[in-house]
């Protein structure tokens, strides 16, 4: 037996952990649509649902766990999510495609930003709100709040 290490192999120091109705097809929509790869796949007691499951999109883990009334919610019962769970990707149009054939559906358009990214966002099938982008320009804090300020037709403060 080795020593454990605090943050286990493969993940990072923050890591979501979202919470779906059906995680197996969670896990397959986000194959589809982001080319994740399935880490583990916890089966509950009656050996078809899934309890707890772990997936990984570029370099990250995402773990999911089935809704459990009066626990844990998801957004399709709670009505949304205030929570956007961003994505840097090579491509982000490519991504974007990919995702939206998968079933996602766009709630903000692909578009280069004023900070520097192309930036989409898109709604998942299961509630759940995904933020798609590529960095295309490092910019200082005052490019981007002048930036923000031709954006938005008024001054913006650059931190």
């Amino acid at each position: 037996m080795g020593t454990a290490h605090p943050i286990p192999e493969g993940f990072h120091t923050v890591t979501p952990h979202i919470v779906v109705k059906d995680p197996g097809a969670a896990i397959d929509f986000y194959k589809k649509a982001f080319g994740a790869e399935e880490i583990c796949r916890m089966p509950g007691p009656d050996g078809k649902s899934v309890v707890h499951a772990e997936i990984k999109i570029g370099d990250s883990v995402i773990m999911m766990g089935a809704e459990y009334p009066g626990m844990t919610q998801s957004p399709e019962s709670l009505g949304g999510t205030p929570v956007t769970i961003n994505l840097y990707v090579n491509d982000c149009d490519a991504t974007f495609k990919r995702a939206v054939d998968a079933g996602a559906s766009v709630t903000m358009p692909l578009a280069d930003q004023f900070w520097g990214d192309r930036y989409g966002k898109l709604k998942d099938p299961f509630g759940h709100e995904w933020s798609i982008a590529t960095h295309k320009e490092d910019l200082s804090p005052e490019e981007i709040g002048k930036r923000a300020a031709a954006a938005f037709g008024k001054d913006c403060p650059s931190s």
